[in-house]
């Protein structure tokens, strides 16, 4: 057993949040388990978020797919990040529906010899000018889509966790008027899909045929700032991050600390050295973040390392070496929370779940809160 540090998933919670997104949003719910599930672990998420009452998956890579059909789930699954070359005989064979951005992509995959017809959902560009069809979208013909069933046709807000901005509307116009394109071809019964977590959570004019949920799903808000969060709109974070304390010491005032000297202590104190870094996924720049232990916060003091990272325990701690952390949950309690470990990084709490690598094992365990 390795005793380092952990994560750990209360898929319960997942669960929950599946559950809520079907009530709020009276439509089917696509589980967006890309990333290895936001850091959350791709197989073991997407078959709670199935038992669940998920509808379907969402993914953005061809391989993210194929893991899980090799895992035995066989619900559908949308790879929508699948660019020409790839192989796009082996997503066919395999029952995984495609998205189309570009004519060479329709052309690709109307050309793969299979047994079974390919399945595509267009992607149209309605504003956000990323990922989508947009300047080729009017010279698209009926031999594009020949050997194609189109049976989806979706598009991304830009701006959905900012509820009353005007590109919302603007873009929500847009894919109406594409929408509509596609219908005048023929194409009347398939899945229109716009709405992503904030949408699905603030634009019910927005949630169409189907919602695809990604950060939220995970218990955690798409924006604290505009939005609110986990526990104002109603979501349960699964995800608990927690590591060993390597060494605990007592130090002299004025000791420095770290690479670089860039902090000092200010006072005799204990300092805990925490088993992990960035090499981990703990962000190098995170100032103003920290671990909770004995029932209070230490913060980070001096820079974190590749393997570990030391935090002020304050000179009255009763921490030891060895004792367990928790560098971020879901703050009921009083600790550091995936956002506040954003915001002491410049980021945001999807840079902080998805960025813990593979060195630290996935624990699934009901109430890990």
């Amino acid at each position: 057993m390795f005793e380092r540090a952990e994560v750990r998933v209360d898929l319960e919670r997942i669960t929950a949040n599946i559950k809520h997104f079907k009530e709020l949003s009276g439509t089917p719910v696509m589980a967006v388990v890309k990333a290895d599930a936001y850091g959350h672990g791709l197989v073991p998420v997407a078959k709670a978020a199935l038992d669940a009452g998920a509808s379907s998956l969402g993914v953005a890579l061809l391989e993210e797919a194929i893991t899980l059909r090799q895992a035995g789930i066989t619900a559908p699954i949308l790879a929508w990040l699948v660019p020409p070359g790839s192989d796009y005989k082996l997503a066919v064979d395999n029952h995984i529906e495609l998205a189309a951005s570009s004519i060479k992509a329709l052309e690709e995959i109307g050309a793969v010899k299979s047994e079974f017809r390919p399945k595509v959902h267009l992607e149209v560009d309605t504003g956000m000018t990323r990922g989508g069809f947009l300047d080729e979208w009017g010279k698209i013909d009926g031999h594009h889509v020949a050997n194609v069933d189109v049976v989806g046709i979706f598009s991304h807000f830009a701006r959905a966790d900012e509820p009353e901005e005007k590109q919302n509307q603007l873009q929500l116009n847009r894919f109406k008027e594409m929408v509509a394109t596609v219908e005048s071809f023929g194409y009347t019964n398939i899945v229109r899909h716009l709405s992503n977590s904030a949408a699905t959570l603030k634009d019910q004019d927005s949630r169409f045929d189907l919602v695809r949920v990604g950060i939220a799903m995970y218990g955690l808000s798409p924006d604290v700032k505009t939005l609110g969060d986990s526990a104002s709109l109603g979501l349960k974070p699964a995800m608990q991050l927690r590591a060993k304390l390597h060494l605990v010491k007592t130090v002299p005032a004025n000791s420095p600390v770290g690479y670089g000297a860039t902090a000092y202590t200010t006072a005799e104190t204990k300092l805990g050295v925490v088993a992990m870094g960035y090499a981990d996924g703990i962000p190098r720049i995170a100032q103003g973040a920290g671990v909770f232990i004995d029932g209070k916060r230490a913060p980070i003091i001096g820079r974190v390392s590749m393997d570990q990272f030391v935090v002020d325990l304050g000179a009255e701690s009763t921490a030891t070496t060895g004792d367990w952390v928790i560098i971020f949950g879901d703050g009921a309690t009083g600790e550091y929370t995936a956002d506040d470990w954003g915001a002491a990084s410049g980021s945001i709490n999807y840079e902080i779940v998805t960025r813990i690598g593979p060195r630290v094992p996935r624990i699934y365990a009901p109430h890990v809160y």
